[in-house]
């Protein structure tokens, strides 16, 4: 596996993966050594600039995330939610077809790995909170209000 980090307006970025995809994103406040990015990450780390620069809503860079069918249909789902907007934990249960998998919808949405690319800072709450995010509610309220300024008047 090799390596890539970047610098970006909410955090260090660290991408993961191979020429087989990426398989893990994720952010901290974790300083870390900038070195040449690895030709296989180069496309992840351009869209995902891109997207801090406003100028990408969508990625097309090769995945790897590991999972069970159920959390790959999680994940899917995920992706279906158009940029600037949000949905709840509910209504993702009933895309996926049965509101009863409330709960193990939202555990899968806190198992993703790929942050950012598969957009699980766009389930919010049923009374329009941000919960639950690995990266830190502040950095939900940022990307959600990068994604749609408008939303800066109504998230908690």
């Amino acid at each position: 596996m090799e390596i890539a980090y970047f610098q970006s307006p909410v955090g260090v970025v660290k991408i993961v993966g191979d020429a087989n995809g990426v398989v893990e994103i994720s952010v901290s406040d974790v300083k870390a050594g900038f070195a040449e990015i690895p030709e296989s990450l180069a496309k992840c780390v351009n869209q995902l600039r891109e997207y801090f620069d406003g100028n990408r809503q969508t990625f097309d860079f090769k995945t790897n995330q590991k999972g069970t069918p159920f959390q790959h249909k999680v994940w899917n789902e995920l992706c279906q939610i158009p940029f600037g907007k949000t949905i709840t934990y509910l209504e993702l249960a009933k895309r996926l077809g049965d509101p009863k998998v409330i709960r193990a919808a939202a555990s899968t949405n806190g198992k993703n790995k790929l942050w950012i690319a598969v957009p699980c800072h766009r389930v919010i709450g049923s009374d329009g909170s941000l919960t639950g995010y690995a990266g830190g509610l502040w950095r939900k309220k940022w990307l959600l209000e990068h994604e749609n300024p408008s939303m800066q008047q109504v998230l908690f």
